[in-house]
This record gives C-alpha cells, sequence and structure tokens, in this order.
C-alpha cells in the first residue's frame, strides 16, 4: 500500500506545525527524514502535495483532499486502538441499551456524556421497545442493558434484575370524543364501543403483548408513545397514558383525564441483564442507574403524584 498511518500522520503534523521543523520535533524525528517521507509519498502516488513556491508548508489541492480523508482514517485507528485496549481490559466494544418507549431518553443523556469523558472507547447503541419487546431484546440479544422492563421475564431464566421505580397510568380522551361526557366511573362494557389506541409491542420471538384492550375493542395501533398522545387528542381513539404526560396535556386543554371502573395498578419497572455477562461498561451503566433521582428523571412521565 502507497498509503500509510505514519505518512498521514507525518502529513497530518506538517499542516498544523506549519513546516517540516516544527512537525519533526512532534513526531521525534528529523526534518530530513520528514522531507524524504513526503517526497516519497509523492513519487508513489505521482503527484505533487506541497506547493513548493510558498514560504509556509502549503499542501495542494490534492494534498488537502489527501490529508482530510486521511484524518477520516487517523482518527478512525486511534478508536481502533482505544477499543482494543478496552476489550483487553475487559471493557466491551459495543453496549447496546434498550428504554421502554414511555421513558425520557433525554434524561440517560447526561449520564452518557459523563460515560464518553471517563470511559471512551466503548460505543453505545440506544433503542426503543415496547411491552414484550424489551425481554424479547435480551432474549434474542438485541440488547446488553434493558430500562424499563415489567412483568415476568422469558421461561428458563438467566437474566438479573434491579427495580427503578413505579409506572403511573390514566385513562384520557380528546375533549371532544363521546366518553369526554360519559358518567364515571365509565365501565368496560361502555370503553369496548370505543377505539383504543395502542402501542405496538416489539416482540420478534416471544409472546406480544397488550396492555389496557379489551376483548373485541377496534384499536388503532401506533409506533410509539408520541404518534399515542397525538392520536388521542385528535380524537381518533381512547387509552391509557402517562399520568404525568396526560396531565400536561389536560392542563393545556387536550386531553380530559377519566376516571374508569377498571383502572390499570401501578407498574413495578426494572433494569434487566443476562446475568452471565459482566462487561464493565455493563456494570457502570448498572451502578449509574441505581441512582433514584437518574430513575426519577427517566420515569417522569409515568411516576405516581404526590
Amino acid at each position: 500500500m502507497k498509503i500509510t498511518l505514519e505518512s498521514l500522520q507525518i502529513l497530518d503534523a506538517i499542516d498544523r506545525r506549519g513546516s517540516f521543523a516544527a512537525a519533526a520535533e512532534e513526531v521525534f524525528r528529523v526534518p530530513s527524514a520528514l522531507t524524504y517521507s513526503m517526497q516519497k509519498l509523492e513519487g508513489d502516488l505521482g503527484v505533487a502535495l506541497f506547493d513548493r513556491s510558498a514560504r509556509r508548508a502549503q499542501l495542494t489541492p490534492a494534498g488537502r483532499a489527501l490529508l482530510d480523508e486521511g484524518r477520516v482514517l487517523l482518527q478512525a485507528a486511534d478508536a481502533l486502538e482505544c477499543r482494543v485496549k478496552r476489550v483487553a481490559t475487559g471493557w466491551e466494544t459495543e453496549l447496546r441499551i434498550a428504554l421502554d418507549v414511555v421513558l425520557d431518553i433525554t434524561a440517560l443523556f447526561p449520564l452518557i456524556e459523563t460515560f464518553y469523558a471517563q470511559m471512551s472507547g466503548t460505543r453505545l447503541r440506544l433503542s426503543h421497545e415496547v411491552l414484550g419487546g424489551s425481554w424479547d431484546a435480551l432474549a434474542t440479544n438485541r440488547a446488553d442493558l434493558v430500562i424499563g422492563v415489567s412483568g415476568d421475564g422469558p421461561p428458563g431464566g438467566g437474566y438479573a434484575t434491579h427495580k427503578i421505580g413505579d409506572a403511573e397510568f390514566v385513562f384520557a380522551v380528546a375533549p371532544g370524543h363521546p366518553l369526554a361526557a360519559a358518567d364515571q366511573p365509565i365501565a368496560a362494557h361502555e370503553l369496548l364501543k370505543h377505539r383504543a389506541v395502542a402501542i405496538a409491542d416489539t416482540s420478534r420471538q416471544l409472546s406480544t403483548r397488550s396492555s389496557g384492550l379489551l376483548d373485541g375493542q377496534d384499536v388503532l395501533t401506533v409506533p410509539d408513545v408520541a404518534a399515542k398522545l397525538a392520536a388521542q387528542i385528535a380524537g381518533l381513539g381512547a387509552g391509557f397514558l402517562p399520568r404525568a404526560m396526560a396531565e400536561r396535556e389536560a392542563a393545556a386543554g387536550r386531553l380530559v383525564i377519566c376516571e374508569v371502573a377498571e383502572s390499570k395498578p401501578l407498574i413495578p419497572l426494572y433494569l434487566a441483564w443476562r446475568s452471565r455477562d459482566k462487561g464493565r461498561a455493563l456494570r457502570w451503566f448498572q451502578k449509574q442507574l441505581e441512582d433514584a433521582t437518574l430513575a426519577g428523571a427517566l420515569l417522569r412521565n409515568l411516576a405516581p403524584q404526590h
């Protein structure tokens, strides 16, 4: 290969430092060695990389193009070296974190910023799951850590959990929806007459789940909680929403919270991970997410109001 990482590092140093002499000090080489390396690279490529009519080391358009693309390679090589070292010391190359769709993902961002500052080298991949999809993500190896999982895990065990809080849901409809004027508490047979809005379970192999739906009820299925909220505000259906979210919309006059005869109980939510997994990034996030303040921020749309 005509272009080497070493030649790209020299080219980068010359451009940043402005001269062969200053770059030589940075890379611990004599200036003549850098001159030879660049002349050889130019000869191998058959292009001029430097404008030698300028007093300062100045790149030609071809040299600039090579350096711009080369810096991408240098950054990738540095990241690869870092990840290899992390793996050797127990740090994962990638940690996949799945959150239940009703959690506030933005509450996780300050923690991720801290992780990047202290533990750079492990890539993070975030995803959303719904209902049984969180357990399914662990069972099918789509995620290493899930936040906000509920209900029983897959048969056979092999999972560890830590409770982070409880979720509270309330029944809400648009002000113009027929149920907004119904006698309360609204009985199940009355709810059955009206379309429900539900988020699709994201399970791929495990059995899918539903929540708050009645047998035989017409259902509008949407992809996420934002779409569910918007559909209910638009009067396309009724259903349960995270309490704090519903109360904000009710205060703005866009929803009406109704009492129903069969309300949802508080739903315990957990962190969950495969018990055999011992990666250091996984353990770091487990420990940080045990903090009650952070858990409260993640659950701020769901937590019971006191």
